[in-house]
């Protein structure tokens, strides 16, 4: 059945109806249900294109964990990579889409994935905004900062540590190192994408006061933004009306100008 038909249902697959019309309301029997491809679009991808309102929006969620090249264990809620990067070029390329709102809640994941995913995002020429809900951890900080513009609720936290790996790895220097340049990569990234100095992020990232079975630094939505780590404190509705703001610079600035020939 077409996801975006809603049929009154007899005991078929189908209305046995040849007229097309529905036999007891005298109404189309086809008629389009309002928000079902939407909801189908949810539960698949965890995004949505809201085109009901002023502005055409799409929301990427990234919850969880980002799933990278390693299938995780199905009781892990998780953001799978390769959902994520063809959305983001669709996103840029449609021309009804105006914005991205990116909402994160996320205990980070594959270092890898989640960077390319930031990088396609602080790459995009369309107005984009992340707002942090519940925690933005380790790759979740660069997933954060990558939006033209960041909000955090003050209920929020962003866990700084440094790059670890699991598995089974080679106990040789050439492993560290790489690890160090991976490290590295990262707070390139967000010092770029922030107001925060990568010394800060380094000292952060070494800070063994706060985490018990690990080094690295918890901070909440006020001290977020009082590092330069996130662009302002703010929820739902505020993220939102920056957006709209950036929709409408963005589309003066795109608008084709008129010629000296072109009527007033």
């Amino acid at each position: 059945m077409d996801l975006t038909k809603s049929y009154k249902m007899t005991g078929e697959d189908e209305p046995n109806n040849p007229e097309g019309t529905d036999p007891d309301t005298s109404t189309p029997a086809e008629a389009p249900v309002s928000g079902k491809a939407e909801t189908d679009q949810i539960i698949s991808m965890g995004s949505v294109t809201k085109t009901d309102g002023q502005y055409c929006i799409h929301c990427l969620t990234v919850v969880g964990q980002v799933e990278g090249h390693y299938i995780l264990p199905p009781q892990n809620k998780t953001t799978k990579y390769e959902h994520v990067m063809p959305q983001l070029v669709a996103i840029e390329e449609d021309p009804q889409i105006q914005g991205l709102l990116m909402i994160l809640n996320t205990v980070g994941g594959d270092v890898e994935a989640g960077l390319a995913i930031a990088e396609l995002i602080a790459g995009m020429k369309k107005p984009t905004v992340s707002l942090v809900l519940g925690g933005g951890h380790s790759i979740g900080v660069p997933l954060a900062v990558c939006a033209r513009q960041s909000f955090i609720v003050p209920s929020a936290t962003m866990t700084i540590h440094p790059v670890r790996m699991s598995g089974m790895i080679l106990g040789v220097p050439q492993t560290f190192s790489n690890v160090d340049k991976i490290q590295e990569r990262i707070i390139r990234f967000i010092t770029s994408n922030s107001k925060i100095t990568a010394d800060r992020v380094r000292e952060l990232m070494m800070n063994k006061d706060e985490l018990v079975m690990d080094v690295g630094s918890i901070l909440d939505g006020q001290q977020a933004v009082d590092e330069g780590l996130i662009d302002k404190l703010g929820g739902l509705s505020d993220a939102i009306a920056y957006l709209h703001r950036a929709i409408d610079r963005h589309n003066k600035k795109t608008a084709p100008r008129k010629g000296k020939g072109d009527s007033k």
